[in-house]
């Protein structure tokens, strides 16, 4: 056994992958998909003006607006079909996932099995084209309320507005979903990282324009590099670390023979919550900033003006407020996604145990003991990650494209894709293993 993943190991190369025909073509499909996802960002809504947009647009890129923006791909900032992007899904998965903790209903469809989960996927997709309603119908009244924007304002343009958005978002969810089931990596996740990686050819040119003229000095922006490569380094070692829980089961026997104890390992992951604690803190603080942009500002109160200019990018109370809200959705997002009384139940049933541990309630006391500790630390992480680009933008004037969450994003999804690549060689490499050793069994047969 050993010598077979030896051999693995060592033929896991590029000969592999040039004969891997079947990962060439979901790879193929994979970029073909992407390519059309980033043509739709390029088709403009109808019935606007792109350069009236263009310019309402420029007073709001601080905002949300500028946020969504960035995961759309820049579909917000040209008011494309795929405005909205894929959030309204992500959204709804979201809301989903948080109702199967506390409506009985879901979660007994959670606990069926795949029949249970094609229902929820079900349910996910009727809220994300009720969401996306919501967002394109506000989008269009937006639109309309802008001087010159909407080329014939009206029921109509409303509703074909929503139209347009609420089926280019279906139309991506679609199409992610594909690239799941015939592609390679998360279909989902790989748009969004289209999206954010697209325009980065463009901020890195830009940076350097600076440097050539001057703005920035060649020494900063080598130091941000530096910084960067540091920053994705740190995020690789973290997102891979793992806190493995020692699981024994004793020794049972099937009819006449005894089989002996096992022992295996319950991996609990650093960052258990992902990306959604930097999206959810992200979307809640600049949310202030784009209703008071679309306001008249010059009507608000004093104080108001004042917790404003406080909520500003690099401002003290702004990152207080994205450091604490990081930290309150790392816990309730993982208290959400893992439930250490459902593990601790099933292993009870398997007949597994943690070593010194009773089964049942204390087993479940303990993992959640364990869980609460290693949360601390990736909170800490996700914190210092999302804060430290702010820090150089605020200290330095860098404009550091790729922020805290945009980063994070990047970089899984990159861990993910591979190792999803990784897997599909290794099960090519191991199916011509066996085929090689049916071979050889049959030449001594005979």
């Amino acid at each position: 056994m050993a010598s077979a993943a030896e051999q693995l190991a060592s033929n896991l190369n590029f000969s592999a992958f040039s004969k891997a025909e079947d990962l060439k073509k979901r790879i193929w499909f994979t970029l073909g998909a992407l390519l059309v996802y980033r043509l739709g960002t390029y088709i403009p809504l109808p019935g606007i003006n792109p350069d009236a947009f263009a310019r309402a647009f420029q007073g709001q890129a601080g905002g949300i607006l500028g946020l969504f923006n960035m995961f759309a791909g820049g579909a917000v900032g040209r008011m494309a079909i795929f405005a909205l992007g894929i959030m309204p899904y992500i959204s709804a998965s979201i809301i989903i996932q948080l109702m199967t903790s506390v409506v009985p209903s879901l979660e007994q469809l959670k606990k069926e099995g795949e029949q249970g989960r094609k229902v929820i996927n079900q349910y996910t997709r009727y809220g994300t084209v009720l969401l996306g309603t919501l967002q394109a119908y506000g989008i269009s009244v937006g639109l309309e309320s802008s001087a010159g924007v909407a080329t014939d304002p009206g029921w109509f343009f409303r509703i074909s507005t929503v139209v347009t958005l609420v089926g280019g978002t279906m139309f991506l969810m679609w199409l992610g979903e594909q690239i799941t089931a015939r592609g390679i990596g998360n279909g989902i996740s790989l748009i969004i990282f289209a999206g954010i990686v697209a325009a980065l050819p463009n901020a890195v040119a830009g940076t350097l324009e600076l440097g050539r003229t001057g703005a920035l000095s060649p020494a900063l922006i080598v130091a941000v590099l530096l910084v960067a490569v540091g920053v994705i380094a740190f995020i690789v070692f973290v997102e891979r670390a793992q806190r493995r829980l020692l699981i024994q089961y004793p020794k049972r026997q099937v009819g006449a023979r005894m089989f002996q104890g096992d022992t295996s390992h319950l991996p609990l992951k650093l960052n258990t919550a992902g990306v959604i604690p930097p999206i959810f803190a992200s979307s809640l603080l600049l949310l202030p900033a784009t209703v008071a942009g679309f306001a008249n500002t010059g009507n608000l109160p004093s104080w108001a003006t004042a917790v404003l200019a406080s909520l500003g990018h690099g401002q003290p109370l702004y990152m207080l407020m994205y450091a604490s809200m990081i930290g309150f959705f790392a816990f309730f997002y993982t208290a959400i996604v893992f439930n250490p009384k459902d593990t601790a139940d099933n292993l009870k049933r398997h007949g597994g145990f943690v070593p010194g541990i009773r089964p049942g309630e204390r087993t479940a006391e303990y993992i959640d003991y364990v869980l609460t500790r290693i949360t601390v630390v990736g909170a800490l992480y996700l914190i210092f990650v999302c804060l430290l680009p702010e820090i150089l933008i605020a200290q330095t004037g860098v404009p550091f494209y790729l922020g805290g969450t945009s980063l994070l994003i990047v970089v899984s999804v990159t861990l993910d894709t591979v190792t999803q690549v990784q897997g599909h060689l290794i099960a090519q490499q191991y199916e011509g293993l066996i085929k090689k050793s049916k071979l050889r069994g049959g030449k001594k047969g005979r």
